[in-house]
Parts: structure tokens; sequence; C-alpha cells
């Protein structure tokens, strides 16, 4: 009885005597350690445990054992983080963070790790650092808890949310507070609430959630979970018809960047150009090149290398124009299968040259800073490159309008386009206002390559993915007619990214094709046919 009392005695002395701080260190070392021996089927209890110390030092060690480098010393089961230099592993104190020397592999066991333990662990994490006083870190560890509910994390949650000040990290509480009282034990009023706060705010991320809910709910939540999967169901088909409008104009973009060179060549002088899209691949390659010289000498300068590449992919391109048209295609006037036939070839010496010189695979062009990323617009996800895409075709549309229909040079190309023979006898040299139409359509074609570049890779053969469509946005919209060309490229962008999802790129881009056939047996001219008595001759 006596040494009983005397261990009792030295036991309270102990504790009194030694410093707070040594014990819980203590006591986070042995949690720590726990995990060397612990079972799979037990980690989640062990993780559990280490969460709800709440000391900052649990996170590395967290980490570290998500991450697979955790290991236990097979001598005395001490646990350390660790990282591999060769056939050694250098050990580091999980508890001080002090060096604790290197092992052989052979001498330490790894902590067992499977998905289990990792989902258990993003979820800890999550409930760590819900009160960090770093913003970025709350966000964080808040879409966490809501990708990864558990119900022991809504106590954190919820104090987290009562002294949550900021509205982004506040919203995403709300549903990961919502999401985890679904598979908590509280009362059947507040998981109502919940399920309320997901069909007003849930995503399509909120789907899963309500259905892995449905199966477990009571009989009097079934209803209201029922029908905020059919609201959100309906919400998300909604914004998916959007989102495909959006992908649709997108696409239309680039279809219209591709074909308004080809609209006014072939309005004002009849040719088919089959060359057109290689002037699309020369510029694209003219950004290549600007953006390599960029890279190599003046790499502060690369966000402004599209700024820098349009005006030169114009007059490379315009120049190659004029001299396809003064070398070639001015011989040819009259003679559409010949021209179609010249035009063809120089398609492929242009394609060869590139092939020669760049080499046949993809050339890297980067994005710059101001065309990276995206950003959602409610229920839709928008990128930037693709915006700033929309917003230069428009931008080359409307000065494209401005030179037809404010400039001297315009109202030639519209008198060439409407009666040629009459424009040539009131003074107009129609061999110059060809050349220089031809330029000017091959110079925006360049300008289609700067954008597309962004979007699509730069070979050889980029031209050729877009010459039948653009042939097939100028006869839809109206032959030379710009506004055609503007409503034919958009209708047809749209038609194409609704129809794809039922019948697939190709089989969609065939039926885009029929309809188009349908419609010209129709209205034979296009959408916006020209006026003029000679327009048909």
């Amino acid at each position: 009885m006596y040494r009983i009392f005397q261990t009792v005695l030295v036991a309270l002395f102990l504790f009194t005597v030694v410093p707070a701080g040594l014990r819980a260190e203590e006591g986070l070392r042995n949690l720590v350690n726990a995990l060397g021996e612990a079972k799979l089927s037990d980690m989640d209890e062990h993780i559990a445990a280490l969460a709800k110390s709440g000391d900052p030092k649990v996170v590395p060690i967290l980490e570290a054992l998500g991450e697979g480098n955790l290991y236990a010393r097979k001598a005395d089961g001490q646990v350390f983080l660790t990282k591999e230099s060769g056939s050694t592993l250098t050990l580091t104190d999980p508890v001080t963070g002090e060096s604790a020397g290197e092992a052989p592999k052979a001498a330490l066991s790894k902590v067992k790790v499977n998905n289990g333990v990792r989902r258990a662990v993003r979820t800890a994490l999550g409930s760590l650092t819900l009160l960090s006083p770093d913003r970025a870190a709350r966000l964080k560890a808040a879409q966490s808890v809501l990708q990864s509910p558990n119900a022991e994390a809504l106590g954190a949650v919820e104090s987290a949310l009562a002294a949550e000040k900021d509205a982004e990290v506040r919203a995403l509480l709300e549903q990961a507070r919502a999401t985890t009282l679904l598979i908590s034990d509280r009362p059947a009023e507040e998981k109502k609430e919940a399920v309320r706060l997901l069909r007003e705010k849930g995503g399509r991320e909120a789907l899963p959630i309500l259905s892995s809910a449905l199966g477990s709910a009571d009989e009097t939540l079934k209803p209201e979970i029922e029908a905020a999967l059919a609201s959100i169901e309906q919400t998300q088909a909604l914004w998916a018809a959007g989102q495909n409008v959006w992908y649709g104009l997108s696409l239309g973009s680039v279809l219209l960047l591709a074909a308004i060179g080809l609209a006014i060549t072939f309005g004002v002088m009849g040719i088919i150009n089959m060359a057109h899209g290689e002037m699309v691949m020369l510029g694209a390659y003219t950004t290549f090149l600007v953006q390599e010289v960029l890279r190599n000498s003046y790499p502060g300068l690369f966000d402004w290398s599209l700024a820098i590449a349009l005006p030169l992919a114009f007059l490379v391109t315009g120049a190659v124009g004029l001299a396809m048209e003064r070398g070639v295609i001015r011989f040819l006037y009259g003679r559409p299968l010949e021209t179609l036939l010249a035009t063809w070839g120089i398609s492929l010496i242009l394609q060869q040259s590139v092939r020669t010189i760049f080499g046949p695979t993809n050339r890297e062009v980067g994005n710059p800073s101001w065309m990276s990323g995206a950003f959602e617009l409610g229920g839709l996800t928008i990128t930037w490159n693709r915006l700033w895409i929309i917003l230069f075709a428009l931008a080359v549309f409307a000065a494209l309008l401005f030179i037809l229909k404010k400039t001297p040079m315009g109202l030639q190309m519209r008198a060439v386009t409407q009666n040629r023979r009459m424009a040539s006898s009131m003074g107009i040299r129609t061999p110059w206002v060809d050349a220089l139409t031809f330029a000017l359509g091959s110079g925006i074609a360049g300008m289609a390559g700067v954008a597309l570049s962004q979007i699509d890779n730069v070979s050889p053969n980029l031209g050729q993915g877009y010459i039948i469509d653009s042939f097939m946005v100028v006869v839809f919209g109206g032959v030379g007619n710009l506004w055609g060309t503007l409503v034919g490229a958009f209708s047809l962008g749209i038609l194409n990214k609704f129809l794809e999802p039922y019948a697939g790129a190709v089989l969609g881009k065939i039926l885009v094709l029929v309809l188009i056939i349908l419609f010209i047996q129709k209205r034979p001219r296009g959408l916006f046919a020209l006026k003029g008595r000679a327009v048909e001759a």
C-alpha cells in the first residue's frame, strides 16, 4: 500500500514539474508512433485523433502520410518524416522538425497508405486549416471538406463558419456544412434545411452528394432530396445548353476569321483559292517566329508577342497573296478549273516549304498571361483565349466593314463586285483592285493564323482543317457579303456544337454539309445575296 501511494506521489510530482509543452509533445509523439503499428482498417481513427489535437505540427505529418513519406523504424517503432536519398532515407523528427540522421531503407518500414487513408488525410487537413489566418488556406480547406465530407468534421466546419468573414470562403463553408449534415446524425429538420441550401446553391458537385444521401435518407427526407435533384438537373441542362452556345460562338469566331478573307476574294474576283488555308498557316508560323525571338532575346516582352505578330503576319501573308495574284492568278481569270488546280498546287508548295524549313512536327506557341486561364460566369466556364478570339474576330469584321464602306479602296472593291465591266469603263483599274483585294484577303487570313495559334496545333497542315469549313461559311452566308459571312460562321458554329453530342464530331460535320446543300437548293445565292445587274454574270 505504501509503495502504491509513493508511486502516485511521484507521478503527481512529475506531472506538475514537467512543462505542459513537453507533455503535449510526448502525447503527439505517441499518436504519431501509433500510425506505424496501426492496421489500415484503424487508420481513420488514428488520423482523426491527430486532427483533434489541433496542433499545427500535425499538418506536415498528415501531408507526409498522404504522400507515402512516413516510415517507422523497425528497431523501436519510432515514426519519422523521410526523404529518399539513394539507397538511404533522410530522417526528420515529426514532432520537433529536427534532423534525425539517415538510415538504410531496410531498417524502416513504410506506414501503410491506400485511397481510404488519403481521403481521411484530406478531410483531416481540411478541418485543421479551416481557421487558418491565411485566406487561401481556408479556401482550400473548405473545398477539401466539400469534396470529402466527414461527419466528425461538422463541429470544426460550424466553428469556422461562425468566425468566417470572407464572402467566398463563407459560401463554400455553408455548402460544406450542408453536405456534412446529410451524412451526420443530426435531426431531420436540419437535414431538410441542408437540402434546400444545396438546391439553391449547388451545381454539378451537389448531384452526387444528394444522390448518395438519397439511398440512406429516411422517408420524410426523400421527397425533399428528389425535388432538389430534379431542380438541379433541370438547371444544369439549361447551363449545358448555354455552354454549347458559348462553344458554338467560339467555333464560329474561328470560322469567321478563317472565312472572312476568303469572302472578299471569292466575292470580288470569283477565285476559288485553295491556298487560303496556307495563308492561315503562314500567319501561325509568323507568330511562332516572333515568340522564338522574344523568348531568346526579349523575354520581358513575351506578353506583347501577339500584338507584334499581328501586323507582321498581315504583311507577310499579304505579300505572299500579292505575289500569287500577280504571278499566277491574273493569267487565269475566267478559267475557274485551272485557277482551282493552280491554287491547290501552290498550297502544296507552301506546305512542303514550311515542312522543309520548320519540320513536320507541331511547333509550340505559348499563350500570353492575359490569354491564359478561365473564369466562371454562372454555370458557364469561359476561357480567356476563346473570349479574346471572339472579340478579335468581331474587331476584324468591324475594321473590314469600315474599309469597304468608308474608304475609296472599299468603294472600288464594291463597284468591281457588283459590275466589273461598268467599273472598268468608269476608270477603275480592276486588275489592281483584284491584286489589292487578294492581298487584303490573304493578310486577314494571316491574322486569323495568329489567333488560331493560341487554340490549335501550329503545323504545316493547320490550314487544311479550316479551308472546307471556310468555303461552307462563304457559300451559306452569301458570296462576297460580309454580314452573310458573320451570320453564317456563328450559325454553323453553334449548329456544329449542338449536333456533336448526339452525332459525334465527324457525323455532325456531314449533317451540317447536307443541311447546307439542301439550303442552297432553295437559296442558291446564300442567306444574303449580292445585289446588282451583273452579279450573275
